[in-house]
């Protein structure tokens, strides 16, 4: 397996942890904490971020480590978009949108938490590694799936 260090050092675990914090901190605020399912589906994304990358750390192998930053990739485009669920309800607009018209959040919340869910995925840590365990030693592409 590619060498890893632990998770909390990480600069990708700390952005997807701050973004966390940010979304716990919008949804304490008096509106927004009375809308138990848009709170609850917010939370749980964010938190899943964090979680994905940790559980990733814990993987056996570079297939399944892989897995779970795309699952990390994944629960942050959620927080920036609604499950169809949610969004079928809602007129199909994301969660983030939702909170904005709602005025659960400001304009400037919005961008805020939507840029911090937007970096994840981007970040070098991120995508190196897939990238990196997705390269044998020989120099050549796994044969399935690529970033």
């Amino acid at each position: 397996m590619s060498s890893r260090s632990e998770p909390n050092g990480l600069q990708v675990e700390r952005l997807a942890r701050e973004l966390t914090q940010q979304v716990y901190h919008l949804t304490k605020k008096p509106g927004f904490a009375k809308d138990y399912g848009l709170k609850g589906q917010i939370q749980d994304a964010a938190g899943s971020s964090m979680h994905n990358i940790a559980e990733g750390f814990d993987s056996e192998t570079n297939a399944e480590f892989i897995r779970f930053l795309r699952y990390a990739k994944r629960s942050c485009t959620e927080v920036q978009t609604c499950p169809p669920a949610l969004s079928l309800r809602r007129g199909g607009r994301g969660e983030l949108y939702i909170s904005l018209d709602e005025k659960y959040i400001s304009p400037k919340e919005f961008k805020d938490v939507y840029e911090q869910a937007r970096r994840i995925p981007q970040k070098r840590d991120c995508r190196s590694w897939i990238y990196q365990l997705f390269v044998r030693p020989g120099g050549h592409s796994a044969p399935s799936d690529s970033t």
